[in-house]
């Protein structure tokens, strides 16, 4: 045989197996034929998303709220908090100032009304609703103190599950803050934590997702997926839903793997050509899911809705935005990285209406401006920035109606607790209602 038609097959047959980004695998339980997915663009043009569409649609959603906190861990859908403040009462949680704030995605905790965060030596701080410090723990050396670790909270009102950038991982007894165990791990963690039952999931720099007993922090399993030489510090998350958990990787695979033992069910790459480049400079939004489908987007300008249970495309759509979304009856609500507010139907893809949420800006500022998240509330929806900024925008017309001057660097997306809107910023909490 021709050595070139040789070499011809060889191409054709790794690029039809694994460099599509439509090709899946399957494990022997989910192994069946079938044919090479199709997914539909809605909304093509790159340029598309840079005008406002449909800006006269008035936006009605029913009287009711999200009211499952459980499910909202499970599923990172906040859906429509029950947050409807006048914000003009703040107060103050101040801590020693976090170096290179901007870089992270840090997430508060809440706990019986009381905040949980951390200062810039890795010190655990515990707040009441009045800004008193309930207690605050440090379980660091000296050397790891000086190496400013990052950390990532999950909690179930008993313990605190925390994982940093430095491979820590420790559970506190949430009362106290005295330390229960510790353990180290082979790689530093950047991911969103999930507690389940009596196990938590978290995922290493190694795109390695880890499955560990809350008991003793002993590894019960883990799964690796493909790794990359260089990663972007964008935060990794993931879902839960019967029993299955479902993440992503640096270079933006998501993969569908049993809680039980571990097993890949299935694995979908969502980018067709991962270049060392393209990787690091890579940022998905967390996933959501209305325990249906998956939904996110990234950077590249790129928004996907996927079965969860086949792991097939149902489309995908040209939204440029690394903000978590948020699923709110039938309806998708996005904000791009450009400033433009997007309704999306949730189950065609379709975009319903853009508006521009950073118009009162003046253009050379807006070059400097990146939204950092939001949430939608019962009237508006209060989207944060890296300028200090927080945008109050309503719901039915998409307009900014206001615009809160909190800080002037980065602060966190928005969290509610108690019908109290928190943001974090590099030294402090912001309490406002």
């Amino acid at each position: 045989m021709n050595k070139i038609f040789q070499l011809l097959l060889i191409i054709i047959f790794f690029s039809g197996c694994s460099l599509n980004k439509n090709s899946k695998f399957w494990t022997s339980e989910t192994i069946k034929k079938i044919e090479e997915q199709k997914f539909e663009k809605i909304f093509d043009d790159p340029t598309a998303l840079s005008q406002e569409l449909n800006t006269n649609i008035s936006l009605n959603f029913s009287k009711s709220f999200t009211k499952n906190n459980l499910s909202k861990k499970f599923t990172n859908n906040d859906g429509r908090v029950n947050f409807d403040g006048s914000l003009n009462k703040s107060l103050k949680y101040k801590f020693s100032k976090i170096e290179n704030f901007y870089q992270f995605e840090p997430e508060l905790s809440f706990y019986k009304g009381n905040i949980i965060f951390f200062d810039d030596k890795g010190t655990v701080l515990q707040f009441d609703g009045r800004s008193k410090l309930i207690w605050k723990k440090n379980h660091y050396t000296k050397s790891e103190k000086k190496s400013n670790p990052i950390l990532q909270f999950a909690n179930n009102d008993k313990f605190l599950i925390i994982a940093d950038n430095l491979s820590k991982y420790f559970m506190l007894n949430l009362q106290s803050g005295d330390l229960v165990w510790s353990k180290n791990n082979t790689a530093p963690f950047n991911s969103q934590i999930k507690i389940y039952k009596d196990r938590f999931f978290v995922i290493d720099f190694t795109n390695t997702l880890r499955c560990y007993s809350m008991k003793n922090g002993e590894e019960i399993w883990n799964f690796q997926t493909e790794s990359a030489l260089i990663r972007s510090q964008k935060r990794l998350s993931m879902v839960i839903v019967e029993d299955v958990i479902y993440f992503n990787n640096s270079l933006g695979d998501i993969s569908a793997v049993r809680i039980n033992d571990g097993e890949l069910l299935w694995q979908l790459p969502t980018q067709s050509d991962v270049l060392y480049e393209s990787a690091f400079s890579l940022e998905t939004s967390d996933i959501i899911t209305d325990n249906k489908d998956l939904f996110f987007s990234n950077n590249k300008n790129q928004f996907f809705s996927i079965d969860i249970k086949s792991g097939s495309f149902n489309w995908e759509n040209s939204i440029n935005s690394n903000l978590r979304p948020t699923v709110v009856e039938n309806f998708i609500i996005s904000v791009s990285l450009e400033g433009y507010l997007i309704v999306i139907d949730k189950i065609t893809g379709n975009i319903i209406k853009v508006t521009d949420v950073f118009n009162n800006f003046k253009p050379k500022k807006r070059k400097e401006i990146l939204p950092t998240g939001f949430i939608v509330g019962l009237k508006n929806i209060y989207l944060s920035t890296n300028i200090g900024r927080l945008l109050v925008i309503d719901i039915k017309s998409g307009k900014t109606i206001s615009t809160l001057k909190i800080d002037k660097d980065k602060i966190s997306r928005p969290f509610v607790s108690n019908q109290n809107l928190y943001l974090a910023k590099d030294n402090a909490i912001i309490k406002l209602n």
